[in-house]
């Protein structure tokens, strides 16, 4: 092959490399702070500051993150001698209020490439990590050190991943039958009303996946951002506990009622497995909310009864 061939072989394989990354650029990853977050503590990994949040005994550390992606949890215990490798600590995380899971670290070593900014805190341990893989809607990560004696502190990274393309359409619950009627961007959409003596209930067939919308309503006397919470139960059975934050839509209004305004969407997602299934959707405050339900298309032989 003559020198010209290879050049020219040379600049094809630059112009596919270039065009990948301008093409299909690397998945960001941004870091998590927790809604409840004591003051970070610093540690210095290679030269690079970098802020870590302390998890306390008896109350959890609480983390919210739009999905679909992936949550790394990065852990270090505080350890009292950079001679010290046979401590361990245990860390305990639930997702959307689901069944607690223990992770134990054993035998943990100093990390020789990082050190606290305040010599006080005692030597980092090395890093070890908990990977998770989160569905798509809003997720609440809650983290608990599984000891008052053990120092532990934790950075959480998410990087969110592509979606994969499904038609979706809408499911009527079997109750309450209170529809009201949204208007966004020029479309009119409609939503059922629920409250926490009026639970939203849906029967449907799996194994698929539903998608509910949900929307409080927010009256003159609301102000700002509300948090809420809303419980879902699979057949009588506590299955997640979902904790929202919403303030007030600027392109979507009630078109008939002017006195209230919808608040933001907030959608979850609940998995359904096999056989025929009741859902309840409740709501755990004062709020009334608003919710559309959606499922795959290619899911609709599976009836509602």
């Amino acid at each position: 092959m003559n020198n010209h061939k290879i050049n020219k072989l040379i600049s094809l394989i630059l112009f596919i490399l270039i065009f990948s990354v301008l093409c299909f650029p690397a998945p960001k990853t941004k870091v998590l702070v927790p809604k409840n977050a004591n003051a970070p503590v610093s540690i210095n990994v290679s030269g690079k500051s970098l802020n870590y949040y302390p998890i306390l005994f008896n109350d959890p550390s609480v983390f919210s993150v739009r999905g679909p992606g992936k949550l790394k949890i990065i852990t270090r215990r505080h350890l009292n001698s950079q001679n010290e490798n046979k401590s361990g600590y245990i860390l305990y995380y639930r997702i959307n209020g689901g069944k607690k899971i223990e992770v134990d670290f054993n035998n943990v070593k100093p990390d020789s490439k990082a050190y606290f900014e305040n010599a006080s805190l005692g030597y980092p341990s090395i890093g070890e990590n908990i990977n998770i893989e989160l569905p798509r809607g809003e997720n609440a990560i809650e983290i608990w050190n599984g000891s008052d004696k053990a120092k532990v502190c934790v950075r959480v990274l998410f990087t969110k991943i592509k979606e994969k393309k499904i038609d979706w359409i809408s499911l009527t619950p079997v109750y309450p039958n209170d529809p009201v009627s949204l208007v966004t961007n020029e479309d009119v959409v409609t939503y059922y009303r629920y409250s926490s003596d009026k639970p939203l209930k849906i029967q449907v067939a799996g194994p698929t996946t539903l998608r509910v919308l949900n929307r409080i309503e927010f009256d003159y006397k609301m102000k700002g951002k509300v948090n809420y919470r809303i419980e879902v139960r699979e057949d009588k059975k506590l299955k997640n506990t979902y904790m929202l934050c919403s303030d007030r839509s600027d392109v979507t209004s009630y078109k008939k009622d002017d006195k209230k305004t919808p608040g933001r969407a907030n959608e979850i997602v609940i998995a359904v497995p096999s056989g025929t299934h009741t859902y309840e959707i409740v709501s755990l405050d004062k709020y009334t909310t608003l919710a559309k339900i959606l499922f795959p298309k290619k899911d609709i032989k599976l009836e509602r009864f």
